[in-house]
């Protein structure tokens, strides 16, 4: 009936591409999803939709169970409330609809069965740019009319603990393994990205996060090579590693996300380790944020953690 802001349908993405240039994709809070799915009986890697500040209105033509996780944002069933992070029954011809969002950026809808559209190579997510895959490979629009895949025999009421809803903290904290081209600064512009206090700007989407305010980097001297351009942040072309940092100019942090493109002529100062990059997907612009470094052991920690909430996350509703 509405479609919101930036509602579009996406899944855990498309990896095996990036080296042909289209990105993993799928959906920027990739735990948020996947509880939504399993609230709802559905794999965790079904399609559901995301949407990005401005919630949808829905009317649904069909009994199902729905889920929404993900941001802070009154989820409304005929204008009656309903629990986030929670399965809960919808009849045909009820509409669904959401209020002003409160905190975080962006919510997962998974109805039981999921979202029914073509896989492309081998993904439902929408990605805008290529104009591929999703509902016609474009965002959703007023009139659009969705298909829903089998629907599982799951119980209503099932919860995931709030225990287990990770959300950005405040300010947020993005921890960073530092790269290939950590030697292109000083060691006191290491520091300085390291103690500063950014902001999120408003150039903030799919492809990427801008953060402001901090000091701008000082870079070591050089003699530029050839095909790096003379300005100190550029490099000879190379690959961007999925949550690489480029500072163009020296100036704004960029965190490269899921729909970046592959390669390109930035320095990267280091990568978002993988375990916090659903954190970012839920950054409003203006939102406080620290870089917080950390080395292999550690990320590798944090990977674990965040697979470990997903077991806890299938074990609560096993037992719900």
């Amino acid at each position: 009936m509405k479609p919101g802001f930036a509602t579009t349908v996406q899944d855990l993405g498309r990896p095996g591409y990036y080296h042909l240039g289209i990105p993993i994709g799928g959906a920027m809070d990739r735990l948020a999803l996947g509880a939504a799915n399993l609230l709802v009986g559905n794999d965790e890697a079904a399609a559901g939709l995301e949407v990005a500040f401005l919630g949808p209105k829905l009317v649904f033509h069909a009994d199902t169970l729905v889920a929404v996780t993900g941001a802070e944002m009154p989820i409304m069933l005929d204008n009656e409330e309903q629990a986030p992070w929670t399965a809960f029954q919808v009849r045909a011809g009820q509409v669904l609809s959401f209020g002003y969002l409160k905190t975080g950026a962006r919510i997962y809808i998974a109805v039981s069965g999921g979202i029914d559209v073509p896989p492309v190579l081998g993904s439902r997510s929408t990605y805008l740019i290529g104009a591929m895959g999703g509902y016609a490979g474009r965002a959703l629009q007023a009139g659009d009319r969705i298909a829903q895949g089998a629907a599982a025999a799951v119980a209503h009421g099932r919860s995931v603990p709030a225990a287990l809803r990770r959300m950005p903290g405040q300010p947020a904290a993005l921890r960073v393994l530092p790269g290939l081209y950590w030697h292109r600064i000083t060691a006191e512009a290491g520091r300085h990205f390291f103690e500063d206090e950014w902001t999120v700007s408003a150039e903030a989407d799919r492809i990427g996060y801008r953060f402001r305010g901090g000091r701008a980097m000082e870079f070591v001297e050089r003699e530029p090579p050839f095909g790096a351009g003379a300005n100190p942040s550029n490099i000879v072309d190379s690959a961007y590693p999925y949550g690489s940092i480029q500072i163009p100019g020296g100036l704004e942090p960029i965190v490269l996300h899921r729909d970046a493109v592959s390669a390109g002529g930035y320095f990267q100062i280091g990568t978002v380790i993988s375990a916090d990059m659903d954190l970012i997907g839920q950054l409003q612009p203006n939102m406080p944020t620290r870089f917080i470094e950390v080395d292999m052991d550690a990320a590798l920690a944090a990977r674990a953690e965040r697979t470990a909430t997903l077991a806890q996350i299938h074990s609560a509703l096993a037992c719900g």
